[in-house]
This record gives structure tokens, sequence and C-alpha cells, in this order.
């Protein structure tokens, strides 16, 4: 028992400040992990619904200009909507065609070329230092065989295992159009419902931090189509001196490839290469290696820092880590869609720190707020309400955050309430 004028110390200020602000870190940071972990499950085991509604979500950034500018020519939204969908579809299809056209065309030559290189190494296994014989190289051939033989109940799982992911990809086709036409159609109203499943308070402020976050998804779209169009002209063009036939095709190869950030680019870059290593040699593919390394240079210092650089505010560095988790995490999937998330959490993040990266945006676009349910307390009669003089509160005026009332929103702003005009 303590004496008068003793200090009583607690086993908490034996603890150092440093270590109690470390533990008060730590058990926050580690819920907040758990939180992402269990979140990151969810969308793994929702994939097949979240995958295409993200690839919705960006096509609907795409195409929205055209539907935009068709509604300016006098186009009715509907309308608009579908030729814009219709345009897409379209668009793609040529792509494909022309492609496939190419390929046709060329593929019979390459064919040629790749069985005539793979004699040539065979001579150069049997005659060059090596010096493999004829019986040597036979059972190399037989052993290969009966590897392919004694794995053939792995590759008929891997061809069901195909046939359930093309049944996925058809399923995730459909969710995607869907989610299209409605987010092109009616964009504002699905904002204005997500918004208001918040509580009152933080309804403006996530209305203004979505439509800056949808700012910055818009760039980075705009921006990447523009990369990918650099490189696939360059390494396209380039291919051509070397296999003509197949330019087109890794030209668009190229293309779809640059979508996903860094590993994209050297995929494809190195698929071009080995054809055209198979079609014409080594030299040529060393030349071709040339322009392809060129080409990636140029958009590394000069698109990359000076065009999404400034769409993503994101540095190459953390572009970098960003794809490497994301590809970690979730595969292919996790690589093209970690930059744009990245990008959108920053400006979103900042936003609600008090950063603004868009002032010229403004805060004059609103939301309506949905009425709130009247309570025991609103109801004039009942014993929870309350007495008022001058005023009554009976005619079930919706209930406002502090300040002016919501303007009425603009006619037209978006899923995320940018303004159209």
């Amino acid at each position: 028992m303590a004496t008068p004028g003793e200090t009583t110390v607690s086993g908490r200020d034996m603890v150092p400040a440093s270590v109690r602000g470390a533990a008060a870190w730590s058990w926050r940071l580690l819920i907040i992990a758990a939180g992402v972990a269990g979140l990151l499950w969810v969308l793994a085991e929702l994939k097949t619904i979240v995958v295409p509604v993200a690839v919705a979500l960006l096509i609907t950034i795409l195409l929205r200009p055209v539907r935009i500018t068709l509604e300016k020519w006098g186009v009715p939204r509907g309308l608009a909507t579908t030729l814009s969908i219709l345009g897409l579809i379209a668009f793609v299809t040529g792509l494909v065609v022309i492609a496939g056209q190419s390929i046709v065309n060329g593929f019979q030559d390459l064919w040629d070329q790749a069985v005539a290189g793979y004699e040539e190494f065979l001579s150069w296994l049997s005659e060059g230092p090596l010096g493999l014989d004829t019986a040597t190289l036979a059972d190399l051939g037989s052993q290969a065989q009966d590897l392919v033989a004694d794995q053939s109940s792995t590759l008929i799982t891997g061809a069901l295992g195909a046939a359930t992911t093309v049944g996925h990809v058809l399923v995730g086709v459909i969710i995607a159009l869907f989610c299209i036409i409605f987010f092109l159609q009616d964009g504002r109203t699905i904002w204005t419902w997500t918004v208001n499943l918040l509580p009152i308070s933080a309804r403006e402020t996530v209305h203004q931090a979505g439509r800056r976050g949808m700012v910055t998804l818009s760039a980075y779209v705009r921006t990447q189509i523009l990369v990918a169009l650099v490189d696939a002209i360059g390494i396209g063009v380039g291919s051509a001196f070397f296999v003509p036939a197949l330019a087109i095709p890794i030209g668009i190869l190229v293309f779809v490839g640059s979508f996903v950030p860094i590993l994209g680019a050297i995929f494809t870059g190195a698929i071009a290469c080995a054809v055209v290593l198979v079609a014409e040699g080594w030299i040529a593919a060393l030349i071709m290696l040339g322009i392809v390394l060129l080409v990636q240079q140029a958009e590394s210092h000069i698109l990359q820092p000076f065009l999404m650089g400034h769409a993503v505010s994101l540095h190459p560095v953390g572009v970098v880590l960003v794809v490497a988790a994301g590809t970690l995490v979730a595969g292919l999937i996790g690589a093209l869609f970690a930059v744009p998330l990245a990008a959108v959490l920053n400006t979103v993040i900042q936003y609600l720190h008090g950063h603004d990266k868009f002032p010229e945006l403004g805060t004059d676009d609103h939301l309506p707020l949905l009425r709130r349910r009247p309570t025991l307390a609103d109801l004039p009669g009942t014993l929870l309400w309350p007495s008022r003089s001058g005023t009554s509160d009976d005619d079930g005026a919706q209930p406002t955050t502090s300040g002016d009332a919501p303007a009425a929103p603009a006619p037209d702003a978006g899923p995320a309430g940018e303004s159209r005009s």
C-alpha cells in the first residue's frame, strides 16, 4: 500500500512511449491487413463477376465520349449507346479478321521456315561441337514422345479445365456487355444509388472523391491507348522488314499486350523476336531485338514520364512494384488492373486527406439525397414527438448535410458525377 506522498508507478508507465506507439500501430495495421486480405479473398471468389464489371467500367470510359458526341448530333441516348457498342464490336471484329487473314497467309511460309530451322538445328547437333550421332538423336526423340504419352492424362485434364475457362469467359462477356449498356445509359442513377447507401455525412465527400477518381481513370485509359498504339506501330513497322506477312498480327498483339504495363511489352516483344528468329535467323532476330528495345526505351523515357506519369501521378518505381504485386496476387488479371486501381486510390485518398488534384472540377455538382424513413420522433401526436413553437417538422422534408441544400445534379454527369459539358 502506497504511503502518502509516494507516486504509484503503473505497468503502463514502465513501457517506453516508443514501444506503446509501435504496439498501437501494430494492432491497427494487423486489422487493416486482415480487412484487405478478406476483401481480396471475396474478390477472388467472385472474379467471374468482378472482372467483367471492371472491364465494363474501362470500356464505358472509352465509349462515353463517342456516346456524348452522338447525342450532341441529335441522336437519342438509347440509340447513341447502341451505336457506340456496335462500333466497338465492329472495330474489334475487323482487327481479328485482318489479323486472322494475315496469319493464314503467312503461316505456311513460317511453318516451312520453322521446319527448315529445326532440321538445321539437328544437323548442328550431329555435326557441331557436340557430335551427337543419329542413334542418340533418335533416342532423344523417342524419349520426348514417351514423355508426351505419359502426360496424356494431364493434358486431358488441362483441356477440360480450358473448356471450363471458356465457359467462364462467355459468362463474363455477357455480364460485361450487360454492364456496359447500363453504365452508358444510366450511369448517373447507378452512382447515385451507390453513394446513398453510405451515411449522410459521408455522401458528399465520397461523391466528390469519386468524381476525381473517375477523371484519373479516364486519363489512364486515354494515355494507355496512346502508348499501346505507339508500341504497336513501332514494333509492327520494324517486323515488316523481316516478316511482312505477319507484321499486322504482331502489331495487333503488341497493341493488346501493352495494356499490361511493363510485362506486356516484354512478352510481346519477345514473341516478335522469336518469329523473326524462326523466319530469318539470328542476325535478323538481333536487329529486331534492337528495334524492340529502342521502341520500349522511347516509351519508358519519353511517353511514360510525360504522359502516364502526368495521368496517374505514380512514379515508375511505384508502377513496377504495383504491377509485380498485382501479378503475384491475381496473375495476369492483377497485372492488368493494378496500375489503374492504384492510380484511382491515390487520387481518392489524397482528396480525402485534403489534397485536391483536380480543383478545376469544383464542388458544385451534387447528388440528390434519398428521403429518410420517418421515425416515431418525426410523427405528430406520438409521445416521442417534441413540441415545437413556430416551426413544424411534419412536412416530411428530407434530411440534408450541414450548410446549404445540395444543388440539383447535372443533367448528365456520368457514373462518378463529373460534368459532361
